[in-house]
């Protein structure tokens, strides 16, 4: 008998302690390994760093283990490997951190212990651990394995190793790996085939970005890895990729789970009419005001809406009245000065009065419209108030006390027929809209003037709000819901848009800086200045100019040379030639041509010698 109430006991302890339990009940362990004081190799500053980081965040995100090992030899992080094997065997997820020196042979990723040598290629496979010697420790975790590598720094051993196979292959980086067992990740800090960068600070872009990411609640494993290679491509101006190999199912996978939020408190009925009322208030036009009356036609808020409806109707009435006073004022003035009969003259001055006094009749009803639409929003406002401060200090009140369900007094009546209304609980109106432009700019949507005006300025600043945070809010006011969408985001939402000449660094604008030789172009690019062609041109400086030309001298005729005289043409000849089909001679003396026909010598007779 005491042995089952021993076990009854130890049972409903049992029970107790389950559902004192939270809701995520996940092992989660880690191996973190730094690697900086290499024995055979420079020092490594950053990978200790990195590991300390790691480890650090990994622990403060809740994991039930975290195993934090730094400048491990051969022999020690072969223990390390066997006892971390066993503490994934009872987890859910299993992650390893490696930060170090890694190498690549025939395909095959090896980590490197901070006493080895590797003098030849063959000293890998007893100095070194190969990459599936990591994911055997990890494979039996239930949920998740994930095996993290910064370990594509460029590697001093593969300078100094001898090769005892020429075609043996060792490449730089790491080579592409693929898991065999399913829901395995496996992230090298660069692609395949290349090196990771320390960086100039204290830890390794990739190690930041991480630190930034993998602990974030909520946040998808595969999200954040495209967070961090988003951050190192940003970080490293596009020199290093971090890459992720294997595959997860369809549904999210966070390392930290998203914190519970608690359930929204149940909206009454008072509330919803409030809300109607808002918008009904925000559109401004008598349609919008009467279709709120139709569907809440009794209580509070509905002798806010009549009171709404009289400050429209009255200043309808009053541009309706002014309109006609001045049509009155133009026909006075036209039939004085057409020189219409006095007795038109007399009747179009008294219409003009009658039409004047009824316009300062409408200003005046107008104006006590409004009065009493202010006056009501002047309580609403007090009230609210009032109520929330009662409220934070004493705790919730049951609904009866809320302000929503504040008894509305009886509306008095004026000479026009308005009613005044009781107090009412919404923040007014331009508290609100300015309220909503102030987080609007503190998320870069909004760079306008806080006023409280909703203009076209505010409209197109919540359109871009909902398109980059996915929301769809209508633009057209501002509400309270809208101001709580925004002020969940705690950073930046809408993009930095900066002029001509200058670019987006966070969330100031900088100038564009171009060096010498090149200028900015359209695309807002520094591009490099093209140098002018050589032209040929004649050198004007190097000819002299026609006054300093020497002056050409002109010989002088001598005096005592005899001009020569023309010589005498022997008398007696006529001076003509005649030619035959041989030759050319002079006509002999007493004798002329004649031309007889023909061609000339070669083809005719032509001039013939005719001597007397």
């Amino acid at each position: 008998m005491r042995y089952t109430l021993l076990r009854v006991l130890v049972v409903l302890a049992a029970s107790v302690l389950l559902a004192s339990q939270p809701a995520w009940a996940t092992k989660r362990v880690a191996l973190v390994v730094g690697n900086s004081n290499y024995q055979n190799a420079p020092l490594l500053p950053n990978p200790a760093n990195d590991a300390t980081a790691i480890a650090a965040t990994l622990k403060g995100a809740g994991f039930d283990l975290v195993e934090s090992r730094l400048n491990l030899t051969s022999s020690d992080m072969r223990r390390a490997l066997r006892d971390f094997a066993d503490q994934a065997r009872d987890a859910d997820i299993a992650i390893v951190y490696y930060a170090g020196h890694g190498i690549e042979i025939d395909g095959t990723n090896y980590l490197i212990p901070t006493d080895a040598r590797l003098e030849r290629d063959t000293d890998i496979y007893d100095e070194a651990f190969s990459l599936d010697r990591v994911l055997l420790a990890i494979e039996p975790a239930k949920q998740l394995r994930v095996v993290i590598v910064d370990a594509c720094r460029n590697n001093p051993f593969a300078d100094t190793m001898k090769r005892t196979v020429a075609s043996r292959a060792i490449s730089r980086g790491l080579a592409r790996v693929e898991p065999a067992v399913s829901n395995t990740l496996i992230a090298f800090a660069a692609k395949a085939g290349l090196t990771a960068l320390d960086g100039n600070s204290t830890n390794s872009p990739y190690a930041t970005a991480l630190v930034k990411y993998i602990a974030k609640p909520g946040l998808d494993l595969r999200r954040a890895f495209g967070f961090v290679r988003d951050d190192v491509l940003q970080a490293t101006g596009n020199r290093q990729e971090p890459y992720v190999y294997g595959s997860l199912g369809g549904e999210d996978v966070a390392l930290v789970p998203k914190a519970e939020e608690p359930a929204p408190p149940p909206a009454n009925a008072s509330s919803e009419i409030r809300r109607d009322y808002e918008l009904a208030l925000q559109l401004g036009n008598k349609a919008a005001m009467s279709a709120f009356l139709a569907q809440h036609p009794d209580g509070y808020y509905a002798n806010l809406a009549k009171l709404q409806l009289n400050q429209i109707d009255a200043e309808d009435a009053r541009v309706t009245a002014t309109r006609k006073a001045q049509e009155a004022e133009q026909q006075k003035a036209r039939l004085a000065s057409e020189g219409a009969q006095r007795a038109e003259q007399e009747k179009a001055a008294a219409d003009f009065k009658a039409a004047e006094d009824a316009r300062i009749a409408a200003e005046r009803t107008k104006q006590a419209a409004q009065d009493q639409a202010a006056e009501a929003e002047r309580k609403r406002t007090a009230s609210q108030t009032s109520t929330v401060a009662m409220l934070s200090a004493n705790g919730p009140a049951p609904d009866s006390a809320r302000p929503d369900n504040i008894a509305t007094a009886t509306p008095s009546q004026n000479s026009e027929g308005a009613k005044v209304a009781a107090l009412n609980t919404a923040p007014p109106q331009e508290d609100l809209a300015k309220s909503v432009q102030s987080e609007l700019s503190r998320v870069g949507c909004f760079t306008g003037s806080i006023d409280g005006e909703w203009n076209a300025a505010s409209r197109r600043s919540l359109t871009l709000f909902n398109r980059h945070a996915g929301t769809k809010f209508d633009v057209k006011l501002a509400s309270l819901d809208v101001l709580d969408a925004i002020k969940l985001k705690p950073a930046r939402v809408c993009p930095l848009i900066c002029e001509h000449g200058y670019k987006a660094d966070g969330d100031q604008c900088r100038k564009i800086t171009c060096a010498e030789g090149s200028f900015l172009n359209e695309d807002n690019e520094c591009e490099k200045r093209r140098g002018k062609k050589p032209v040929a041109k004649r050198n004007m400086d190097e000819r002299p100019s026609r006054a300093d030309r020497p002056v050409r001298e002109r010989p002088e005729p001598q005096a005592d040379v005899p001009r020569r005289q023309a010589t005498a043409r022997p008398s007696g000849g006529s001076g003509q030639i005649v030619c035959d089909a041989y030759l050319c001679r002079p006509v002999r003396r007493g004798c002329h041509l004649d031309y007889r026909g023909g061609g000339g010598p070669g083809g005719g007779t032509g001039n013939v010698e005719v001597c007397n």
